[in-house]
């Protein structure tokens, strides 16, 4: 598969976003591209979603695109077929990761517990989603999980925001977090795209104290 930290060293913050008009997509990309992020999770939780990932893989080269809240053999396929670069799971699907071990994508799936993130670190993974982040323990159980998997990397989601982001990425083991705060549903709706450079630039401002 191809290597899930590399893509997650992109950016501090990796926006998770839902796109309800694919109309939407490429302004979104674009405008996030504008204030410094060039990766996007975009979650299946409407019906614009493949056509959005489809429409930023062609018309965003410089984008790595990826796809949110993917459960199902079908719905990877989808996706992979549609373009993105990764996959990210909520939490345990192994068709979804057989699916991306045999078409040679990288898959981010979803850990909560200690035996979680062990079943992943047995299937040769060094990355995992902790979600939801800020509700299972927060940065105190990234440390306690650091000490048990060195080496393993991390991407807290679940409420994460400007203001306790950096927190997590002062950890060694962190090498993102995923939020949603950058791309406000209102900024999208009314076409406010430098809202949304703006946040997205704020959001690469943390990478400079790490």
């Amino acid at each position: 598969m191809s290597d899930m930290t590399d893509m997650m060293k992109i950016s501090p913050v990796i926006p998770v976003v839902v796109i309800q008009d694919v109309e939407h997509s490429v302004p979104l990309a674009n405008a996030l591209l504008a204030g410094g992020i060039k990766v996007i999770e975009i979650t299946l939780r409407s019906d614009a979603a493949i056509a959005s990932i489809e429409a930023i893989a062609q018309q965003c080269p410089d984008m790595c695109v990826g796809a949110g809240t993917v459960w199902t053999e079908a719905q990877a396929n989808a996706v992979i077929d549609a373009g993105v670069s990764f996959i990210v799971s909520p939490g345990i699907s192994m068709p979804v990761f057989d699916v991306c071990k045999s078409r040679g994508v990288a898959i981010l799936p979803g850990a909560q517990t200690t035996s979680e993130v062990a079943q992943w670190v047995a299937l040769g993974l060094d990355a995992v989603k902790f979600f939801p982040a800020q509700y299972a323990g927060g940065v105190n159980a990234l440390k306690a999980f650091s000490a048990v998997f060195p080496g393993l990397y991390f991407c807290p989601t679940g409420g994460i925001n400007l203001q306790n982001a950096e927190d997590y990425l002062a950890l060694s083991s962190v090498a993102c977090v995923g939020g949603s705060w950058i791309v406000n549903k209102d900024d999208v709706a009314q076409g406010n795209w430098s809202a949304v450079t703006e946040a997205a630039a704020q959001a690469v401002a943390l990478q400079s104290g790490r």
